[in-house]
Parts: structure tokens; sequence; C-alpha cells
């Protein structure tokens, strides 16, 4: 065979991370069933180009990078379809019920929103998928002087809204 990831190493690589990767596809996407899709699509993408991935120690970082990338186009695709429809009523039995949840929920989600797209890519890895610097700049492809930079400047970013709006 040709050098590259075999298909046992991918087959060992999907036991051992596969919750790993789901995970991180649901600190990236919001419900549970776009984020099996992420990481099957991905390790089926890198099973078809597992002969480019000539250092099987990297076969895991090809895996990240692939769940962050399609996850980034499954937000695109959901943002657009959002866009074509109208948003229909909350579903709610009172105006007080879950009031108070809705306001701090909203006050973050628009505060993560409000982010560059990298500064919250950083975060959600650095802190929810609980990776190390290093691990962050390899899976989005940049160098550790930009992980730092781009998490200092969205928990700087974070704390001037969260505080604003309390």
């Amino acid at each position: 065979m040709a050098a590259g990831t075999t298909v046992d190493h991918l087959t060992e690589t999907y036991r051992a991370h596969y919750r790993s990767l789901l995970g991180l596809a649901a600190l990236l996407l919001d419900d549970t069933a776009s984020c099996e899709d992420v990481v099957q699509e991905a390790f089926i993408r890198v099973h078809s180009a597992r002969k480019r991935v000539r250092d099987p120690q990297k076969t895991l970082a090809y895996l990240r990078q692939t769940v962050v990338n399609l996850s980034r186009s499954a937000l695109r695709r959901r943002i657009l379809g959002l866009k074509l429809l109208s948003k229909p009523m909350p579903d709610m039995a009172s105006a007080e019920e879950g009031a108070y949840d809705l306001l701090e929920r909203d006050a973050l989600i628009k505060a993560m929103k409000g982010l560059q797209r990298r500064q919250r890519e950083v975060l959600v890895l650095r802190y929810f998928s609980d990776m190390t610097e290093a691990q962050v700049a390899e899976t989005l492809g940049i160098s550790l002087g930009s992980v730092k930079a781009y998490g200092s400047r969205g928990i700087a970013a974070l704390r001037v809204v969260m505080e604003a709006s309390a």
C-alpha cells in the first residue's frame, strides 16, 4: 500500500476519538443529528483521502480540521435557511415562564455571535473542547501566537458585552 494512513489506523482513531470529535462538533453546532452527520462525514472524507495523510500521527489533526470546516459549512447553510424562512413565535406557556433564563442565554448567544469568527472558534476549541493552544493552532491551521491573540481578544470582548448587559 502507498504511504499514508491505513484503514486499520483510521478505524482505531475512530474508536478512540469519535466521542471527542462529536463533542467538538457539538460546541460548534447546536443539534445532535448535525453533529453526528458532521463527524461521520469527516471520517468518510479522511478515509477517502487517507493516502494524502502521510504521517499517521496527524490523522486526528486532519479529522479535527475537517470537523471544524464541515461545521462552518453547516452553519453557513443554516444561516442561509434562516434568512429565507420567517421565525415562528416561541412556544411558551406564559410570558413569565423562563423569561430570566432566556434573557441570560440570549445575552451570551448575542455576545458570542458578536465575536469574530476566529475568536469564537478559538474560545470554543480552547475552553469547551479543552484543547491546548498548540492543538487549537494545529486544528485551525494558524500560529500559536494567533491562537493566543484571538483568545485574549475574544475573552475581553465577551467580558465587556456581558458586563454591560448585567
